[in-house]
């Protein structure tokens, strides 16, 4: 009997090491999950905005006149001097090319001209053998008059006749000068480019110089080249002189209030730039996305209010991260957004009792993604599942996920 027992007690054995492996197995362990303490403490509200840094006051050196632009030898980041560092220097361009009828026109006008001067002098001509006639006939009324011959109106009607002729000589050679100021016109409207149109001196040409002090900013029209009156050259401005554009969906423009103080970070330096709203501009306008969606932004100015040499690495068009404050306290109660999810139309959390999960509806006030103030529903100290699973479930089972 002894020895039949003992033949039994092995299977018997592994049938109930089996039978506990599989209730090991298939027991309900706790599910792990993360948990963050409800407490209180200091929470801000943000609107965020990618930005860039520009000089406050941009100033666009333009062309006074039309002409040709030497290349400009100065570079970005170049020092200028008002009034005394010379930008750009402008020729006189050349003329423009001639089409056959303008040709045609032009030397037509040379022709005529020619033949009028031909006129001109020949009426000058003219003019001179009358004066010198009248002369010839003043001076025998002189003598024919000393004797007694004639009479002093005859006298006076010579010279009347001599003065005559004089200023009808002399408006002859006015003539004469106007019609060869006339065929030069002329000749010069036939002036091709690139026709060597005679000596040119230096003052000739216009040197525009720097308005204000500060440094080169943009080359707009670096190489030579022929420009129009207005035609924008250099960009100017002062570098130190910085402030942060930052254009928000209109939608967070409206919560934002002039003096609002910004936090400005990716900036590239180290720590946190500090700034201030001066203006949020009052029209907008429509930017395309990177998904292709319109979107009406608006221009936000942000002025820095840190001390000048934490930002001297800054310059213009740089690129900065803008978190514009919109609400702030110093003390509240608040949770991880994260640990919130929608119960109906309402907040709900999972909160850690005994080791299980509770179900707790939540009253919810202010949130910056991050945190989210807690208005009704839970205590300080309390701790919460973060990223609640579809694991979790009331009076589910939790335990802390270790670390790391």
């Amino acid at each position: 009997m002894a020895l039949q027992g003992r033949r039994f007690l092995g299977p018997a054995l592994v049938g109930i090491i089996v039978v506990a492996g599989l209730v090991y197995a298939f027991w309900p362990r706790p599910v792990p999950v993360d948990l963050a303490v409800v407490a209180r403490g200091p929470l801000s509200v943000t609107v965020d905005g990618d930005g860039r840094t520009r000089v406050r006051e941009v100033y666009v050196v333009s062309a006074p006149v039309a002409g040709r632009v030497l290349r400009i030898e100065r570079h970005v980041g170049d020092a200028v001097v008002a009034g005394e560092t010379v930008l750009a220097t402008i020729e006189p361009g050349d003329p423009a090319f001639l089409d056959r009828r303008g040709r045609r026109q032009a030397e037509a006008a040379v022709e005529a001209a020619a033949a009028a001067k031909l006129l001109a002098e020949a009426e000058l001509t003219r003019g001179l053998a009358e004066l010198e006639f009248a002369r010839a006939d003043l001076d025998r009324a002189s003598r024919l008059a000393e004797r007694g011959t004639i009479s002093e109106r005859a006298l006076d009607s010579a010279k009347l006749e001599y003065h005559t002729r004089d200023a009808a000589a002399a408006a002859a050679r006015a003539a004469l000068d106007v019609r060869l100021h006339e065929l030069e016109t002329a000749r010069a409207a036939l002036i091709e480019p690139g026709e060597d149109g005679g000596d040119e001196s230096e003052a000739c040409c216009v040197d525009v110089r720097a308005p204000v002090s500060g440094r080169v900013l943009t080359l707009v029209q670096e190489s030579e080249a022929v420009v129009a009156g207005g035609a924008p050259l250099v960009e100017i401005g002062d570098p130190r002189d910085l402030e942060i554009v930052v254009d928000l969906l209109s939608s967070d423009a409206v919560k934002v209030g002039e003096g609002a103080p910004v936090r400005i970070e990716g900036w590239g330096g180290e720590g946190m730039l500090e700034g201030r709203v001066r203006r949020v501009e009052p029209t907008g306008f429509t930017k395309v996305s990177a998904l292709g969606i319109e979107e009406q932004r608006v221009n936000v100015i942000i002025d820095f209010t840190g001390a000048p040499e934490s930002r001297q690495a800054l310059g213009h068009g740089y690129r900065v991260e803008a978190r514009i404050v919109i609400w702030r306290a110093d003390d509240v109660l608040k949770i991880p957004t994260s640990a919130l999810f929608r119960a109906g139309d309402r907040w709900a959390v999972f909160v850690e009792s005994d080791g299980r999960a509770a179900r707790r509806i939540v009253e919810i006030g202010h949130g910056n993604g991050r945190a989210a103030e807690v208005l009704d529903g839970l205590a300080g100290g309390e701790r919460v599942v973060l990223h609640p699973s579809d694991r979790v479930d009331p009076g589910t089972r939790i335990a802390p996920r270790p670390a790391g």
